[in-house]
């Protein structure tokens, strides 16, 4: 377990020191972050901005105004997103739940326990664990850790996880060797996905730049049969 915990510290502050704070997740209030957990689904961040900002022209950046807007008019404003017939469904899903169980407040849909508001939160059409955690962290201030597959990429060529792992055993094994800190596990977050997508990429990573190259499994092994 202190084996572990170092490990995961260490790379913490390697990655800390190279990218600084990340200030992540990017929104003016929760509901913002809400959206743009479920619109970045399968699409680069860039994207989502221009959607959110779709949105925010349209005046429809408020519950009440989703509460009632067809679906069929958020789709042309969320095409940016990909997926946006879909995406709309979501979000009209989600603002549907909230309203109708929580009377359009946040706050009471976060208020309880973790995993029980994660289980309510996950049980909604078209929300998976990412973007539940995502929501929880980042909108919540509930301590759940957010894993995906740049966490994935990362840490299997850090020798931690076979290529196949899954979510829910990524999670765990970072909310198991991580002290219980939200601010810790927004800003590691954050990093990972700086990592993944700045120097650890799919193709041709960047492993001489990368700040994690000497206690990488997989640089180590490519370059004893440089």
């Amino acid at each position: 377990m202190e084996k572990e915990i170092a490990f995961l510290m260490d790379v913490y502050r390697r990655l800390y020191d190279y990218f600084g704070p990340r200030g992540w997740w990017p929104g003016e209030t929760p509901l913002e972050v809400v959206i743009g957990a479920i619109l970045t689904q399968s699409v680069a961040w860039r994207n989502v901005e221009k959607a959110i900002d779709n949105l925010k022209d349209a005046n429809l950046l408020s519950v009440e105004a989703l509460a009632v807007v067809d679906q069929e008019a958020l789709e042309p404003l969320i095409v940016p997103t990909r997926y946006y017939k879909a995406k709309a469904k979501k979000l009209k899903v989600f603002i549907n739940h909230l309203v109708g169980d929580h009377n359009g407040h946040l706050d009471s849909l976060f208020q309880g326990e973790m995993e029980e508001v994660r289980r309510k939160v996950l049980s909604l059409w078209g929300i998976g664990p990412e973007t539940a955690d995502s929501i929880l962290l980042y909108a919540g201030n509930h301590p759940t850790f957010v894993v995906d597959a740049y966490t994935r990429r990362i840490f299997h060529r850090l020798g931690i996880f076979p290529e196949d792992v899954n979510y829910e055993t990524m999670r765990e094994y970072f909310m198991r060797h991580l002290p219980v800190d939200i601010s810790l596990y927004n800003e590691y977050h954050a990093l990972i996905v700086g990592l993944g997508n700045r120097v650890c990429a799919a193709n041709k990573p960047d492993c001489r730049q990368c700040p994690l190259h000497d206690v990488c499994q997989k640089f180590r092994k490519e370059s004893a049969h440089a």
